[in-house]
């Protein structure tokens, strides 16, 4: 929590300054008690009183008083909100060894899935966008709030030859590049953007993945990776098994050289877990909202408490 007007905080030197005086005029109220040598006199001028009671409107009216001057100060805590504007791009690996069966019932096939859920889950705020590689990167389509569009995007994939993980980055960065330079004219802040990387396999073509991470960094948007499937996933070729383990490392440094997120995904669960934890991150952000009204309401009742407390012990509002 956090205060928007802490300069209103000062009044709870009043609030203490007021509880001194009254602990004074308690101590003095006994001296003056204590001059009166006449037991019946004394009874008369200062009768018993109902111990700690006698004290309890004031506390309860002091306790008012912190939680109206904690409301004047605009306390606020952080929510999660969902984004009203982002621009994300997610690369799929289509390479042959999406083939590999070490995920149920295929990585392919299971990637195609998890994505399709993913998209279905994310704000609507935030343009969306697909880029899939392979020998080469094809931008599939741009980023778009038509979701339908990315589905059957989705959906067309088909598997190729080759790992160009390389190209994959820099194709999303172009991407976005061209979809935030349409924003220009539209609107004075250009929304966040991110990058989505799911690959399974090691670069074979293409430029290099530090080149690319480099331009990713300049152009100031993070790269989250998924390392998809196992280190024991194999495919069939020629009647051969091809192992085809997945470039754990490589993911690893990507996210950590661009500020994003790794995660490692071996089965159809951990995918969705995956996704669904992405969708948090970039579809969703925290903001502080003000809470005043929870301290002004408490402030009430323990105002209107200290009144009756007053009214039942005393036979006085104060």
């Amino acid at each position: 929590m956090k205060f928007l007007e802490p300069m209103w905080l000062l009044l709870f030197v009043g609030v203490l300054a007021l509880a001194a005086l009254y602990l004074l005029m308690q101590l003095r109220r006994k001296r003056y008690a204590a001059k009166f040598t006449n037991v019946s006199l004394l009874e008369k001028v200062a009768p018993r009183r109902p111990g700690w009671r006698r004290h309890l409107a004031f506390a309860l009216m002091a306790a008012a008083l912190v939680c109206f001057t904690t409301a004047m100060a605009k306390p606020a805590t952080k929510v999660k909100v969902p984004r009203n504007e982002a621009t994300v791009c997610m690369a799929l690996d289509v390479s042959l060894s999406m083939e590999a069966k070490d995920i149920k019932p295929d990585r392919f096939t299971a990637m195609k899935n998890s994505a399709t859920d993913f998209v279905d889950k994310l704000p609507q705020g935030i343009n969306l966008g697909l880029v899939s590689f392979a020998g080469a990167a094809q931008i599939v389509q741009p980023p778009t709030i038509d979701r339908n569009a990315i589905k059957v995007a989705i959906d067309g994939l088909e598997l190729d030859q080759a790992t160009a993980t390389g190209e994959a980055i820099f194709a999303c960065l172009q991407a976005i590049k061209t979809f935030q330079s349409s924003l220009k004219d539209q609107q004075s802040k250009i929304p966040a953007a991110r990058i989505i990387l799911l690959s399974d396999g090691f670069k074979t073509v293409g430029r290099d993945v530090g080149t690319a991470v480099e331009a990713a960094k300049q152009a100031k948007i993070p790269v989250s990776t998924i390392a998809f499937g196992t280190n024991g996933g194999t495919i069939e070729h020629e009647g051969e098994q091809i192992p085809v383990p997945v470039d754990n490392d490589t993911m690893k440094q990507i996210a950590q050289d661009t500020g994003g997120s790794y995660f490692n995904a071996e089965s159809a669960g951990e995918i969705a877990k995956v996704w669904q934890d992405i969708g948090e991150q970039i579809g969703y952000t925290y903001k502080f909202q003000e809470v005043p009204t929870r301290f002004v309401g408490w402030g009430l009742v323990l105002a209107f408490a200290s009144a009756v407390a007053s009214l039942l012990w005393s036979n006085r509002l104060l």
